[in-house]
């Protein structure tokens, strides 16, 4: 970039090993070429909202990899360094690769592609490692600020995992507790209804609860359902005091108690 040339054409010359980015140029003649090399140069300036935006990513790798398991390889791609622009990576050695590892030649054309139509649609394709396993890949772009290309996540499933290995990581394990100690959540394509059910499955538990007095029970459902983050919806509190058949003002002053005495204040 910094020698002259438009992004497009820097992205076709570019090849890149572990060691170096080798940029290969031609002297006017067209004649003579000469390789210039260029060791750990910017590729790409990022601000500071470009790092958090790549920051982020990284942490959504942790829950990513933990939810597709172990026949995934999640990478991601910072474009500040070509030469070290993997700055996360799970899995890696299904390819070899670690945090500090060059960006790929793929990467680099897939990249160019982008240069060249914006609006192409991400698909997934299929590829080999270096010890020629068959994997099924996808590159996503990350844009930043501006609008820019700041970085890349690539998954990469290692087709040859055996099956049994493969779901034996989807399943709970048959020693623990897991499946009956498994969270119940609402699927709702409403506020009213998310609101409802939780009014009315927390109801059910106090009301069933013999050691919580008769005067304490709506206090104890509004302290359950603050504990749940329901109140953080929009009107939930007037929803909650009219099925509970008192005041909102009721309803304020249990959640004011509530956060006076929580211990994070």
């Amino acid at each position: 970039m910094s020698l002259g040339y438009t992004q497009k054409q820097y992205f076709s010359m570019l090849t890149v090993n572990p060691y170096k980015t080798i940029l290969k140029t031609a002297f006017p003649n067209n004649k003579t070429k000469k390789e210039v090399f260029i060791m750990d140069n910017p590729f790409l300036k990022l601000t500071v909202t470009d790092r958090q935006i790549l920051n982020s990513y990284a942490l959504m790798l942790n829950g990513l990899g933990a939810y597709l398991g172990d026949g995934y390889e999640l990478v991601l791609h910072s474009l500040e360094s070509l030469d070290h622009s993997v700055i996360k990576i799970i899995n890696g050695h299904f390819t070899g690769r670690k945090e500090g590892s060059p960006i790929t030649d793929l990467a680099l054309k897939m990249l160019g592609e982008l240069e060249q139509d914006p609006s192409r649609t991400v698909s997934p394709y299929f590829n080999k490692s270096s010890s020629d396993s068959m994997l099924r890949s996808c590159t996503i772009p990350i844009t930043g600020e501006h609008g820019r290309i700041i970085g890349l996540l690539c998954i990469n499933f290692h087709m040859e995992m055996p099956l049994s290995e493969f779901l034996q990581g989807m399943l709970p394990s048959q020693d623990s507790s897991s499946v009956t100690q498994a969270s119940s959540e609402t699927f709702s394509d409403n506020i009213d209804d998310l609101i409802l059910f939780s009014l009315t499955e927390t109801k059910e538990s106090v009301y069933n609860d013999p050691g919580i007095s008769s005067s304490n029970k709506n206090k104890e459902i509004i302290f359950r359902l603050y504990q749940q983050g329901i109140f953080n919806l929009k009107d939930a509190v007037i929803k909650v005091a009219n099925q509970l058949n008192i005041s909102k003002n009721t309803v304020y002053m249990h959640i004011r108690n509530f956060k006076v005495s929580s211990p994070s204040n």
